[in-house]
């Protein structure tokens, strides 16, 4: 039984999700958003950075996944994401948290299906895989499905370990 801390890591919101997933058992524990707002760069770095700590303190996850670094339109705006993505990442790793790394591509495939699934899409499908009674916001939503993609991945992982097989290429492959 692992308990995953997902992130999507935002300069303005940072979304977060935390589940319980037991073999193909998944159980949501919480979720919500880190709002920092127009406070200078330095200081919502530091809010991130401290508010997942403390999430982290409370809920003492053994798992870490976060969202991969996409190319915005705008290099500020992706270098902003980059920065909030490294005060996530060292809050983690400060922890003892080893750190997974998903895309959004591969976020949206495993939870929604299709890799070009749009944000109510997420929401929905994150919905119903955790039985909750309403929608979650919609960076929350991200960072469950963050959560949630990184259970999958591990679960195939694990199978493909006890099956004694090989993964290259996206297949199986036996010794």
């Amino acid at each position: 039984m692992a308990i995953i801390l997902g992130v999507d890591p935002g300069s303005r919101i940072t979304g977060y999700g935390i589940i319980r997933a037991e073999g193909r058992h998944i159980e949501y524990i919480d979720s919500g958003c880190i709002r920092v707002g127009d406070k200078p760069m330095a200081q919502r770095l530091q809010s991130i950075f401290h508010s997942l700590a403390t999430l982290i303190g409370e809920y003492r996850p053994e798992e870490f996944a976060i969202e991969q670094v996409f190319m915005a339109r705008n290099p500020d705006s992706a270098l902003k994401l980059g920065q909030a993505r490294g005060a996530a990442i060292v809050s983690a790793a400060n922890s003892g948290l080893a750190v997974h790394e998903y895309s959004a591509r591969q976020v949206k495939q495993a939870v929604v299906g299709k890799g070009s699934a749009d944000k109510s899409q997420v929401q929905h499908m994150v919905q119903a895989l955790l039985s909750l009674s309403r929608k979650p916001q919609a960076d929350a939503a991200d960072a469950l499905a963050i959560a949630l993609c990184h259970a999958h991945m591990s679960q195939s992982v694990l199978k493909v370990a006890a099956s004694g097989g090989k993964v290259r290429s996206g297949r199986v492959r036996q010794q």
